[in-house]
Parts: C-alpha cells; structure tokens; sequence
C-alpha cells in the first residue's frame, strides 16, 4: 500500500509532535509515524521548561496545559559534604530577565504529548499514524523519499514524502540506515528509575540530589509520587540485578533516609528502569531528503533534564526554516544545513555544561573521591547566591531559546 504527504515524521515525542503541529499549521501537509499504541510509558523525561511553557502561550495552548497535573520546580539543590543543600540553580532569577515563567513544571510526558495531538488535530493536513513502526527509509538516486512502516496487523506500507525528519530518540534507525554516526563522549553514569509514594504537600517543591559514598539518588517530585534516579557507576547494571532488590532497598534507604520507611513498595528489580545514559551528537544532521532533530541528532545526559527542552527548540527552529520550502516542494540540502546551524551552537554550549557537571561533581562521586560537589564551588554560591542564576538560564531556557514562529501563533 502505497501513500503520499509532504513531510514524513518518524516519531511522536516532544520533538515530533510539535514540529508536526507547527508545520499543519502553516498549510503543509505532515504525517507523524509513532510505533506504540499510545504514549503511556513510565520514565520517559518529564520536565516542560520555561522556554517550552512560553512557547505554549505562544500557540494559544497555556490554558489547556495549566490545566494537566504537575509539580513546580524553582530550585536545583546539591547538598554539601556536611548535608547542607546549595542552591546551584535558582529559577527565581528568570524574573530578572523578565521571564513570566520561573520554574520547571513536571508533568507526565504522555499528557504533555496528548495535548499537542489534540491540538495538531485540529489542522486539516495533520495525521498522526499510532501502531505504525518505520522500518526502512525508502532511497532513489541517493535521496531519501520516504519511508516503509509496519502496522499492528503486520501489514507494511510506503509512505512517500518530500522530507523525512527522524525524531526517533537515541537510537534511531533511521539515522543508522542514512549512515550517520554520532561521536560518542565518554559518560562515567547510567540511571535507574523508580517510584516511591509521595504524601500530599509532603517535602520542597526541588530536585534534591543526595550523596553517600559513590552513590547518588535524586529524587524529582510529582503529583503523588517521587519519581526516584538512582545514579552509579556505567556498567553496574548486571551486579545490580545480582545483588537483588533486598540490596538496593537497603542502599535507597541509606542515601535518602526520610525516605527509608517506604523502600518496602519496591518488591521486585523489575520496578528499576535501567536508563543506558549517552551523551553524543552528529556532525552532519541531515542527508538529502532526510533531517535529524532532538536524540536523534545529539543524545543528552539527563543531568539537568534539558533533553526535552533542546528537541523542542529544534523542532521550533525546524518548523520555521522548513515551512515556506515544503509548501513549494522543495526542500533542498541547504535549508537542512540552515537547521542544523541554528541548532549547533546552543546543543554544543548545554553538552559542554553536562560534561562539566560531570568532571566536577558526578565522576568525583562515583570515584569514592569526594562526596559533594567542590567546597571552592559550594563556598562561591553561599556568598553570592545571584550566581545561580546562570545555571538556572541555561538549564531553563537555553542559550538560544526560540518563539514560535508567526503562522503558528494562536491567541
């Protein structure tokens, strides 16, 4: 069976779901291939930013968010060698820069996405394809022209298109069969996730980050929960799983003790969510017919939960420089290196940031050196607070933050 659309998305994550919302909404037609059924999946990221809430607004699209359920974040704290906590990042501080939003807010990632399929259904030239896993770019004369996908049923189809953009995480296969290859940076973490139960009003509205030797958890809250990220060593995954769930409910215990009395809702390892952190970013984004955006372009680590953030600004900065060639049906290798030079700059200075909190305060950790971050580092921001501002512009808006471009704006 074979069809035909203007652009092809293989993907419905963030990055996917709003650049087929703003391309429908500049008159061009866009297909968005998701493989599952629907988007619920536990520990996926989490953190809508405050450059992606302005960017709501900006699509007449506040109001319905406000309305999901979530969890404000204002600060990001680590606690020093004594137990104190440091404010690193302040988001109070986006005020100065005249930010109507100062905090992160957590909300489930499915009701997030949810929201933007309903509001991208409503544009006649939008489709999202649920159950239907891209299996195969489609070539001629070395450009890519589409894609085959499988539906539930087994059934395959070929979906034509003037552009292909792969918003397919990680690891994304359409990357992998356009011959693009990452250059990987070294990461010294992986993460396991879990929950445990939050008590109503219980506990700061912060990303707490606790250290005890060469372990670290960080505990995220949500609405009825603590979304918990258990952070060792890379590789530890197998002994892990060995040592069983009894050994890890007594190191959970251990590291966040006002949270031991519940370390008993874990009964079994297959609760832990083991999450293969990678760090990595292409030198070329695209190849003729083909565009790469958010994970597929340059995987982040989730120290600070920028991820989402960066995949959406990508998709904004996409949907803006592709809009008018899509509608004229054409779509050159120019206007692709157009996106990936826009994106460049902000992508290298944020992985810059990650492997900078890596080298200073994670590896040390892990290593058994040092079980804080640096008192030079902890000293600095107890006697001049305003600094955490810096961490908190970048981590919450970005260097390069983008609006949302004209045709796409709603009221």
């Amino acid at each position: 069976m074979s069809e035909r659309t203007t652009c092809a998305v293989i993907g419905g994550g963030p990055a996917g779901m709003v650049l087929g919302l703003l391309l429908a909404r500049a008159g061009v037609e866009v297909t968005v291939l998701e493989k599952h059924k629907d988007f619920l999946r536990d520990f996926r990221g989490d953190t809508v930013h405050p450059s992606t809430l302005r960017l709501l607004d900006d699509l007449g699209l506040g109001t319905r968010f406000a309305e999901l359920p979530q969890t404000k974040i204002t600060e990001i704290a680590f606690p020093d060698e004594q137990g104190r906590q440091t404010v690193v990042g302040n988001l109070d501080h986006l005020r100065r820069f005249g930010h109507p939003y100062p905090y992160i807010a957590i909300t489930p990632q499915w009701d997030f996405l949810t929201l933007l399929a309903d509001a991208a259904s409503e544009e006649p030239t939008f489709s999202l394809r649920m159950r239907s896993q891209v299996t195969e770019l489609i070539r001629e004369r070395g450009r890519v022209n589409g894609v085959r996908y499988r539906t539930e049923d087994g059934t395959t189809h070929t979906l034509l298109a003037d552009l292909t953009v792969a918003c397919d995480g990680r690891w994304s296969l359409a990357r992998e069969q356009a011959g693009l290859r990452p250059k990987e940076s070294s990461v010294p973490i992986d993460v396991w996730w879990f929950r445990l139960e939050r008590e109503p009003g219980e506990g700061p509205d912060q990303l707490r980050p606790y250290l005890r030797g060469s372990k670290m958890c960080i505990t995220v809250p949500r609405h009825g929960y603590y979304q918990m990220a258990y952070i060792a060593r890379k590789g530890l995954d197998a002994e892990l799983r060995a040592r069983g769930i009894d050994a890890f409910r007594r190191d959970i215990a251990e590291l966040v003790p006002e949270l031991a009395d519940r370390v008993g809702e874990l009964t079994t390892m297959e609760q832990i969510k083991h999450l293969d952190v990678r760090l990595n970013r292409l030198d070329r984004w695209h190849r003729d017919g083909l565009l790469c955006l958010g994970d597929a372009a340059h995987a982040m680590s989730p120290i600070g939960g920028v991820g989402i953030n960066l995949a959406v600004q990508d998709a904004v900065a996409a949907a803006r420089l592709l809009a008018r060639p899509l509608r004229r049906g054409k779509v050159d290798e120019r206007t692709l290196a157009a996106v990936q030079r826009r994106r460049t700059m902000p992508t290298i200075v944020v992985q810059g940031l990650q492997r900078l909190l890596h080298r200073v305060i994670v590896a040390p950790v892990m290593e058994g050196r040092r079980s804080g971050p640096p008192k030079p580092l902890t000293k600095t921001l107890r006697t001049a607070p305003w600094l955490s501002a810096v961490p908190a512009f970048l981590i919450g808006v970005g260097p390069r933050p983008e609006r949302a471009p004209t045709f796409a704006r709603r009221r």
